[in-house]
């Protein structure tokens, strides 16, 4: 398949994914297809430290990518924060990952190109290839895969926004929701309705859509005492 027609190919099946998720895993299955790789993975970052492997073709990229956080080390972890690019064409041997590399190279992998997602607004993390075969990615392969990346990490954006803002839609139905409730039930407007919304959100270190799914869920319960929810659940915010 020419260069053109299939990145045109993915860049239609990525936009018909149904989530972000499915996105994601199918970035991976392009990348296989893209170049020389016998397997590939995405670590992606959220927040500030947590780093989660997103999408693996096989069990063994995922057991990659854990012993990159174990030994804190590793060419999909550098390519984060480090170089846009990295390469080896021996892991058992380089010396960036005395650890990792023979760890990995038990395993059977023996060469990785790792490349970072990312768009001028975020850095999202890293695609990961990796090879069975010693200098197993050539320069075409780093040119492929600099292209591609590009490619993934705009989906990646754009699957992510329009997730975003689904959620965000819904809240705002939701909050809608409760304020009619509230309204209905104690004679009161729209704006004092949600003012109340929001004291309980801030009273109870929740967020807004929580109290309003919680006064939609008892509205038959008039007489029902909120409360918050267990540990673990966000913390209050406008939406």
């Amino acid at each position: 398949m020419e260069s053109l027609t299939f990145f045109a190919q993915m860049a239609l099946d990525l936009h018909d994914a149904p989530t972000a998720d499915t996105t994601i895993e199918r970035i991976a299955e392009y990348a296989k297809l893209a170049t020389s790789c016998d397997e590939a993975g995405i670590m992606l970052v959220h927040g500030r430290q947590q780093i989660e492997t997103a999408a693996a073709t096989s069990q063994r990229v995922g057991e990659s990518h854990n012993l990159q956080i174990v030994h804190d080390e590793g060419p999909c972890l550098d390519a984060i924060d480090g170089e846009p690019v990295y390469r080896s064409g021996d892991v058992r041997g380089d010396p960036r990952w005395p650890k990792w590399g023979p760890a990995v190279a038990e395993m059977g992998i023996r060469s990785v190109l790792s490349l970072r997602l990312e768009t001028r607004a975020r850095r999202y993390g890293s695609l990961n290839l990796y090879s069975d075969r010693l200098d197993g990615f050539e320069d075409d392969d780093v040119a492929v895969g600099t292209i591609f990346v590009r490619h993934a990490a705009v989906a990646i954006a754009n699957a992510h926004n329009e997730e975003g803002l689904q959620v965000a839609i819904d809240a705002r139905k939701l909050i809608g929701q409760a304020q009619g409730i509230l309204m209905e039930r104690f004679d009161i407007d729209a704006d004092r309705a949600f003012e109340f919304l929001r004291r309980q959100s801030q009273a109870h270190n929740v967020k807004l859509r929580y109290v309003a799914e919680w006064v939609v869920d008892h509205r038959s319960s008039p007489d029902a005492t909120f409360s918050a929810p267990a540990a673990g659940r966000a913390e209050a915010d406008p939406a």
